[in-house]
């Protein structure tokens, strides 16, 4: 709907496109925030969550490394050989286990997201620019802000 009235001020009554260019942020600032803002009620239990098990795996993490060191590195036995123990995948897979947790985010989205939304939202109003520009040099801008 914006994208239309913003068309008939341009065409009929001779307003220029940047007139339009704080209605056009405010729009897909809005938008953004309705279809986001809900999500940021998981924060808080996201984050309590990722406090959580941090603590946990952390631990776990400690204890194992220290009986890993104390078997493998300050008193080996003679009879066991570390080449084929399950010993090392364990802690990879403890330290990958941790790595998962530590990477969670407090937020249910990311800036990717964020970003695509915006420009989805914006796209109808893009076909505007061409009432300021060219389009050579429409397309001379895009080119050089992608390469």
């Amino acid at each position: 709907m914006l994208a239309g009235l913003v068309a008939s001020r341009i065409l009929y009554m001779g307003e220029s496109l940047l007139y339009f260019r704080l209605q056009a942020g405010g729009f897909v600032a809005f938008f953004v925030l309705v279809l986001l803002g809900p999500l940021l009620m998981f924060t808080p239990r996201m984050a309590r969550e990722k406090r959580k098990g941090l603590a946990e795996y952390g631990l776990l993490a400690q204890r194992y490394v220290e009986r890993f060191e104390q078997k493998w590195v300050r008193d080996p036995a003679p009879s066991e050989e570390l080449l084929g123990s399950g010993d090392i995948q364990s802690l990879a897979d403890l330290g990958n286990s941790y790595a998962v947790v530590r990477e969670m985010r407090a937020v249910p989205f990311g800036l990717d997201n964020i970003a695509r939304l915006a420009a989805a939202t914006a796209a109808p109003l893009l076909p505007h620019l061409l009432t300021i520009f060219s389009p050579e040099e429409l397309i001379m801008r895009v080119i050089k802000v992608v390469f």
